[in-house]
C-alpha cells in the first residue's frame, strides 16, 4: 500500500511515517458543514485544535497553547491540552457546531491528543 510517502532512514523515518499514517485517515474523514472536522496538531511544545468544513475550506474555530487563557496556565502538557479542548469546544459551540469528526493527525490516540478529546467532549461537542 504506497501512499505517496517516501521512506527514509531514522528522524526522517518517523515523519515519513506520521505522514502515511495521516493520509490513511484523511482518505476517510472529511468534514462536512453539519460534522466538520476537528483537527489536532501536536508538537513538542504545545498543542493546536482546530474546527474546519473542507467544503468550504473555512476554519469555523481553533485554540491553541499560546491563547492567553491556556499559556499562564500551570501543570503539564496534558493539563494544557485539555485547556485547549475545552476552548475549542466552548468556540465550535458559538459558532453552532454540535457534532465533530475527530482527525488524530497521525498520532496514537493517547497522552495529549486523548486528553484534548475527553475535554471537548467533556464540554458538550459530540464525536
Amino acid at each position: 500500500m504506497a501512499y505517496g510517502v517516501k521512506i527514509a532512514k531514522g528522524d526522517a523515518y518517523k515523519r515519513a511515517a506520521k505522514a502515511r499514517r495521516h493520509l490513511r485517515i484523511r482518505k476517510n474523514v472529511s468534514g462536512t458543514a453539519e460534522r466538520p472536522r476537528l483537527v489536532v496538531t501536536r508538537t513538542n511544545r504545545g498543542i493546536t485544535a482546530q474546527v474546519i468544513d473542507d467544503l468550504k475550506g473555512h476554519t469555523l474555530a481553533s485554540a491553541s497553547h499560546l491563547d492567553a487563557s491556556v499559556r499562564g496556565g500551570e501543570g503539564s502538557k496534558s493539563s494544557q491540552a485539555q485547556q485547549v479542548g475545552a476552548l475549542v469546544a466552548e468556540r465550535a459551540k458559538a459558532a453552532g457546531v454540535e457534532a465533530v469528526v475527530f482527525d488524530r493527525g497521525g498520532n496514537r490516540y493517547a497522552g495529549r491528543i486523548a486528553a484534548l478529546a475527553d475535554a471537548a467532549r467533556e464540554a458538550g461537542l459530540k464525536f
